[in-house]
């Protein structure tokens, strides 16, 4: 098969490697029809988690059909059109019995394309294959179903329920990339008086608003309203960047929620010399994609619009194009690339 395989720091190439095959009872073998990449991806390619080994197929996102089952897979079979959660579940240990999938201490959470070969490729083989996949339901367009391998999970339970979003509240994003803005569809389900997005991009900017936000900005006046009057109740930082995590513990209200949703690759410092008085609550985590089916039922009717995150959609052969326009995202105001067979 085909693959998107990892060389190391700045260097992947789409390579012919050999098919995957059952290793574990727990196991199926999905045909890849859409994956797409994600911020940690890029992260990967740029050397900020050295963990990942040069050889490794990229990509933790997929939609697909299974084409083969271990002999302990009971409720997926051959021919199943299925979501593939970004984290595998082994459903046994402590972790996963508290639905902290993410944390999985028997094998599983994040391991495609961080352990494992992952789904930027025609065939991926996906551990755990009983709770780390979700039927995938006809009546969800394929570019939306593909949002809730990752994205989607991701924003609701690392940003919206981690930062205790609640009616009334003023809510910043700080980052209008795809998690960021998903963040943002999904506060809004929560009724926040306002859901303002930040960026230094005007492109992404343009997209918030279009996509709802109650008002965009660079860093200017409505954040300095903020930091200066009574802050936001609850900031979710998407940027995984030094300067997102500062700012937003300026924006935060005393007693407030900051809900760290971007992946870091560099160290952050922590003012607590103007924190610790504040009495504000800082979350970071794995998501556990717990809430797939959930979401899944948000999207199937109609009370969770998210086509505008995915805003192209290329051919699996040119995934290395796609990884240099998504990183061009800024530029462009481009979001996510799916990648279909």
């Amino acid at each position: 098969m085909r693959a998107l395989v990892y060389h190391g720091p700045g260097h992947a190439s789409w390579d012919t490697v050999p098919d995957p095959e059952i290793a574990e009872t727990t196991d199926a073998i999905v045909r890849v029809d859409a994956t797409t990449i994600c911020g940690s991806d890029l992260r990967i390619l740029r050397g900020d988690l050295p963990e990942v080994k040069p050889g490794t197929v990229l990509g933790h996102e997929a939609v697909g059909d299974v084409v083969a089952v271990g002999g302990d897979v009971q409720r997926v079979r051959t021919g199943d059109q299925v979501i593939v959660s970004a984290v595998s579940a082994c459903g046994r240990c402590r972790e996963c019995r508290n639905t902290a999938f993410g944390q999985c201490s028997g094998g599983g959470g994040w391991v495609l394309g961080n352990e494992i070969h992952g789904t930027q490729a025609e065939l991926v083989r996906v551990p755990f294959a009983d709770r780390s996949t979700h039927p995938r339901d006809q009546n969800v367009p394929i570019d939306e179903s593909v949002l809730l391998c990752d994205v989607l999970p991701t924003a609701y339970e690392v940003g919206v329920r981690d930062g205790h979003v609640g009616p009334g509240d003023t809510v910043v994003v700080v980052g209008a990339g795809p998690i960021g803005l998903a963040s943002m569809i999904i506060a809004r389900l929560y009724s926040p008086r306002r859901v303002v997005v930040v960026d230094l991009s005007t492109a992404r900017l343009e997209t918030a608003a279009r996509l709802g936000a109650d008002a965009t900005e660079l860093p200017g006046k409505v954040i300095a309203d903020l930091s200066e009057g009574p802050g936001a109740d609850v900031v979710i930082e998407a940027t995984g960047e030094p300067d997102g995590f500062v700012l937003s513990t300026r924006l935060v209200r005393n007693g407030g929620h900051i809900a760290t949703i971007g992946m870091h690759g560099k160290p952050v410092t922590l003012h607590l010399e103007s924190l610790w008085r504040k009495n504000v609550t800082i979350a970071t985590g794995q998501v556990d994609t717990f809430s797939t089916p959930w979401l899944l039922g948000l999207v199937r009717y109609g009370d969770l619009h998210v086509s505008g995150l995915v805003t192209d959609s290329l051919p699996l052969d040119r995934v290395e194009d796609t990884y240099e326009a998504f990183a061009q995202g800024t530029t462009t105001g481009g979001l996510k690339i799916m990648l279909h067979r």
